[in-house]
């Protein structure tokens, strides 16, 4: 069909655009003249395209039409006018000349709330639905016949600007459409209108005034319902202060807060670090974050009587480019100011909401650490005012709450690093009861690092009780799946600005050779959290058919839902990445955290905290305990508010770790624990690659790895080669300082694994298995180890069926052809965690990967492991899923839902 569109905004534009996905042609657009030399979106576009834009003032004059603007909108030749949003006054001259008519989008349900202010008063009269309509224009005021219309449920703290871009914007983009499409068919309705339609008029700022002898509901919904224009306001200390941002909170029995005289008001106000608290005439609370004061400057209303106290902020040179760069944004976007002064104010030079959009995303452009809000441009109208914030926020500062942290700096790797070394609860570094403290050992030279608090019974508690806050009353639990994905993604970048830095401190904690630290221990943790960031809004139940009887009619469906507070208790292998595995699926599902790093590995953990802090997340939401197993670990495995338990280590603990959640409160758990990890090695596969991903196999991580091959089994015709050609390829490995960039394998991670690794290699020598290499501490500072190499190892020996986890080898040789005789030696360990086949026959290759009893089959490779793909053991190695979207069910619980309609 041939078009004209007639109307302006965003919403405009984006009609315009899917129509002409629709191959329809757009014969004109019609759209409000420019405002300080800009282009309504809708023309802009237009414009664009080549499509011919009208840009007249006025259609009418004295009520009557004006000819020659008649006259130019006849000249398209339009079949249909479709009208997004219309702000002006078309005549029926123009409304009934086009074959079809006219259509206009409405943002309400009609017959309710005809008028401009419809969305308002949806609020205002507090419906519990809300939505749209398409209707064929007439000469009344949006009482034509109905073509289409749109429902949704209306949220209890929804203002104008949720409710529009949840809803009204994006489903009525599509309802216009359809709409439009329906009429191409020849099947578009007519509907009469219902009787009963309301007209409450246009909301302004004169008649927006509060009136305080109403409920805390209806108080409720007249804010919100004015919010952002025009704005609910009342008369405090003399002025006008408008109220932005409200929210329906259970009445507190007591709240702690400064007292503010609100004329009219029931009670007085409180100012709260929540925000101000407001009473209705029924003694119910409602809660307000923003205030707006009558010279457009806007506070968090928290900070009422102390915002314009804080200092200012003296910028660096680098901070002052950033500036006068932002000083060039402000004059492109305020052209009608010949120079913007720290004093120029945004709004009062012009600027409009979508000039706030186009700032915000301009920041975004020169600076991604700034991640602003719209409301950020509110509540900092003024350039200086501006300015300050940004460069508040690029610092990671925060007045509101700041982060006191108590570092130990030391200057290694060529860098200075900070290290905190306090508990981190409820937002903040705390000391653990009494002061306890213990120090963390260097393992490149068995030095300490500093002290660290060891917490205590006690700081679980508070911990937990933390969390569960945050879960139950706080901001993380009314977060909107994609803001908390948003989040997710910023500590995921954080972590990647730091990623030398925890490099470092990973390394010289835990052992780990530096450029693998840099590549795996931090690189896939934070490809961990990228992940899943992106799950975080695509978490979503199902709707089932089940049997219903006649004549009742049923809805059932299914809701995925966070489970609570979660415990996290890790190893000390791999102190981050581990950390990451669990703690991204757990948040990405809304989940709140308290986890336990390794005693004797905790720093990467705590930094972490810090990272999470800076990224903005909401106080308890991450919670970091470094501490003993027996103590903390024990106490979040007893503590009746914890709901879920994820934990990483060995198999003995994790027996005793769920008895303790079956006595306390069955809490799920979910379990990663010990492996022997097979790997199969046939003549027929690719010698040298069997050879270097062997190798890998075995020393990745100095063999501090749950899937290392705990036992390699080769084909006899193979064996001697391979054990000739790993002997060569172990001599060449470089020993030494884990930060050294030539370094292939550094120190063992704690003097009592070091010990354990000797004391293992010599059972095997006892029992009779032959030692090629190795198997000895090797003699300089620190904990150094030989990597070894055993052969001729029988089945029964200790160190074929127990786990080293560390460099160790261990060699047995099996038949030619025996595919049967190695399955059956292969699987008859109690661990399933990992396993491997090298083979160049593929049905073989499958054969094997079948029959191997393990969560994960390594086929022609070896610690192949990627975020996306799911990681988790059989038997005593465990059960529950790391990684992928299955790790998202660990930390979700399933509600069933059925309606009888």
């Amino acid at each position: 069909m041939k078009i004209a569109v007639i109307g302006q905004s965003v919403f405009g534009l984006e009609v315009f655009k899917e129509l002409k996905k629709e191959g329809h042609q757009i014969v004109g657009v019609f759209t409000i003249p420019d405002k300080d030399g800009k282009a309504d979106p809708l023309g802009a576009e237009a414009e664009k395209d080549g499509v011919p834009v009208f840009k007249f003032p006025r259609w009418r004059l004295k009520g009557m039409a004006i000819p020659e603007v008649v006259e130019a909108y006849k000249a398209t030749g339009a079949d249909l006018n479709v009208l997004p949003f219309c702000s002006q006054f078309i005549p029926m001259e123009v409304i009934d000349h086009p074959a079809h008519g006219s259509i206009i989008y409405h943002p309400s349900l009609l017959p309710r709330h005809r008028g401009a202010s419809a969305i308002n008063w949806t609020l205002i009269h507090g419906d519990r639905k809300g939505g749209f309509t398409v209707f064929w224009a007439d000469d009344g005021l949006d009482t034509g016949p109905i073509l289409l219309q749109r429902e949704c449920d209306v949220e209890p703290d929804d203002t104008v600007n949720t409710l529009y871009k949840r809803f009204l914007f994006p489903e009525g983009v599509k309802g216009t459409v359809e709409a439009v499409r329906l009429i191409a068919e020849g099947n578009a309705p007519r509907t009469i209108q219902a009787d009963g339609g309301t007209y409450e008029g246009i909301q302004k700022k004169d008649n927006a005034k509060i009136d305080w002898n109403q409920s805390a509901h209806a108080l409720h919904n007249w804010i919100r319902g004015n919010d952002k224009v025009p704005g609910a306001w009342a008369e405090v200390d003399g002025q006008k202060v408008t109220f932005y941002g409200s929210t329906l909170v259970d009445s507190p029995s007591a709240v702690d807060g400064q007292s503010l005289e609100i004329p009219g008001a029931s009670r007085p106000g409180l100012v709260t670090k929540s925000g101000l608290v407001l009473f209705g005439n029924d003694g119910k609370t409602l809660l307000v974050k923003n205030l707006q004061f009558e010279d457009g400057k806007m506070i968090a209303a928290e900070q009422y009587f102390s915002w314009g106290s804080s200092a200012s902020v003296e910028l660096t040179e680098d901070e002052k480019t950033f500036a006068d760069q932002l000083r060039v944004v402000w004059s492109s976007i305020l052209t009608n100011v010949a120079h913007i002064e720290d004093s120029t104010d945004f709004f009062k030079s012009g600027a409009a909401s979508m000039d706030v959009v186009r700032l915000v995303e301009e920041v975004k452009l020169r600076a991604g650490g700034c991640q602003l809000q719209n409301e950020d441009v509110y509540m900092n109208p003024t350039f200086q005012e501006f300015i300050q914030m940004c460069v508040r926020k690029i610092r990671g500062e925060d007045d509101e709450e700041e982060l006191v942290i108590d570092y130990v700096e030391k200057n290694i790797n060529n860098m200075m690093i900070q290290l905190p070394h306090q508990l981190f609860i409820n937002g903040q570094f705390v000391d653990a009861e009494g002061g306890k403290t213990y120090k963390t050992i260097n393992p490149t030279d068995g030095m300490p690092i500093c002290d660290v608090s060891l917490a205590q019974v006690s700081d679980v508690d508070r911990a937990v009780a933390a969390a569960k806050e945050a879960f139950e009353e706080g901001e993380w639990g009314k977060m909107n799946p994609r803001d908390r994905g948003r989040l997710i993604y910023k500590l995921a970048d954080l972590m990647e600005e730091h990623q030398e830095e925890l490099a470092t401190i990973e390394s010289m904690d835990s052992g780990a050779v530096y450029t693998l630290a840099l590549k795996t221990h931090v690189g896939m943790s934070i490809q961990t959290f990228r992940y899943f960031a992106g799950w975080c809004d695509k978490i979503q139940g199902s709707t089932i058919p089940i049997n219903q009887a006649r004549p009742n009619h049923n809805l059932t469906f299914t809701r995925k839902e966070p489970i609570g507070v979660c415990a996290i208790v890790i190893p000390w292998n791999y102190p981050l990445m581990m950390l990451a595995w669990k703690t991204a699926a757990c948040l990405a599902a809304g989940n709140t955290v308290v986890l336990k790093p390794a005693q004797v590995t905790p720093l990467t953990a705590v930094k972490f905290a810090e990272l999470s802090a800076r990224a903005g997340f909401p106080r308890g939401v991450i919670n970091i305990l470094p501490g003993s197993g027996a103590l903390v670990g024990q106490r979040l495995a007893d503590h009746s508010d914890v709901r879920k338990l994820g934990f990483t280590g060995s198999t003995p603990v994790g027996k005793h770790i769920m008895k303790s959640c079956a006595d306390s409160n069955v809490k799920k758990v979910s379990l990663e624990l010990g492996g022997k990890s097979p790997l199969i090695i046939f003549s027929d596969c690719d010698q040298e690659k069997a050879v270097r991903m062997g190798m890998s196999a075995v020393f990745f991580n100095k063999g501090e790895n749950c899937i290392a091959a705990g036992r390699i089994f080769v084909e006899e015709d193979l064996h001697d080669h391979y054990v000739r050609r790993v002997v060569e390829e172990v001599k060449k490995m470089k020993i030494g300082d884990p930060l050294e960039r030539s370094t292939d394998h550094g120190p063992q991670n704690h003097k009592a694994h070091l010990d354990k690794l000797v004391e293992f290699c010599q059972k095997g020598v006892q029992e009779g298995a032959t030692l090629v290499c190795g198997g000895k501490q090797i003699a300089r500072p620190g904990f150094f180890f030989e990597p070894t190499i055993f052969t001729e190892v029988q089945d029964h020996m200790f160190i074929a069926t127990e786990e080293s986890f560390g460099p160790i080898m261990i060699l047995s040789k099996f038949k030619s052809g025996d595919v049967d005789g190695v399955l059956r030696r292969a699987n008859a360990t109690e661990y399933g965690l990992a396993s491997g086949v090298f083979t160049r026959d593929i049905g073989k290759a499958l054969l094997v990967s079948e029959k191997l009893n393990a969560g994960t089959v390594f086929v022609n490779t070896y610690n192949k492991t990627d975020v996306a793909a799911p990681f988790g053991g059989f038997k005593q190695s465990g059960f529950g899923k790391d990684l992928g979207q299955e790790a998202l069910n660990e930390y979700l619980k399933t509600k069933t839902v059925t309606i009888e309609y």
